[in-house]
């Protein structure tokens, strides 16, 4: 079966975010996907709110971490993992409590613009090519996806949402044998996955910029 997730998205435990783990599920539905990533900076305090309201919605439990140089999606972990460490560590830490690490959105100024060595040897899972809030959307799509065909290594797509009108804008096809939480990253770690979406428009980043300050 394929199902359609926004793997990446921020709520208000997100210092930058405005969106509920209510109006998350709320768009998620609208938009007709099976599920979202909850992947907070650097916190895991919405993740008990968004399993408990999730319904019939796919939730994975995710976290944004501040590496340096970079910003490293775990799926699925058990515990916050320090900031500022290299990628590398990064990823060592996240396999140590058997999370999933996707590179999010690798060349994304002013957030993060990757070095091809620090990601080569980092053991990463795959690389998030299609990411909303990334400018302009399709140059800086091609340059990721061409990093994750160097690296060898699945795809994935989030919308990287911090207000509501832009929650699902970027996705993840994934071709799972059912819709449970270890089937689902099974599926995304052997890439049997789709990233697609559109960017984010210089109206909805002013709206953000508005609505988070």
């Amino acid at each position: 079966m394929k199902i359609t997730l926004d793997l990446h998205v921020h709520s208000v435990h997100s210092k930058d975010s405005v969106n509920t783990i209510e109006t998350i599920t709320r768009r998620i539905k609208d938009a007709g996907f099976q599920g979202y990533a909850l992947a907070d900076h650097d916190t895991m305090e919405g993740l008990p709110e968004a399993l408990e309201k999730k319904g019939d919605l796919v939730v994975v439990p995710a976290l944004e971490v501040t590496a340096r140089g970079a910003h490293v999606l775990a799926l699925d972990p058990s515990e916050p993992i320090p900031m500022g460490l290299s990628v590398a560590e990064t990823v060592e830490k996240m396999h140590d409590q058997g999370a999933t690490a996707v590179l999010a959105h690798p060349y994304g100024l002013p957030r993060s613009w990757v070095s091809i060595n620090d990601t080569r040897n980092a053991g990463l899972d795959a690389v998030e090519v299609a990411n909303s809030a990334q400018f302009p959307y399709g140059y800086i799509c091609s340059l990721n996806r061409r990093l994750a065909e160097e690296l060898n290594l699945p795809v994935t797509g989030g919308s990287d949402s911090h207000i509501p009108d832009t929650i699902g804008r970027a996705y993840t096809i994934v071709d799972t044998p059912s819709p449970e939480l270890r089937d689902v990253i099974d599926s995304i770690r052997k890439g049997r996955t789709e990233a697609g979406g559109t960017g984010i428009s210089i109206h909805e980043r002013y709206r953000k910029l508005l609505k988070i300050g």
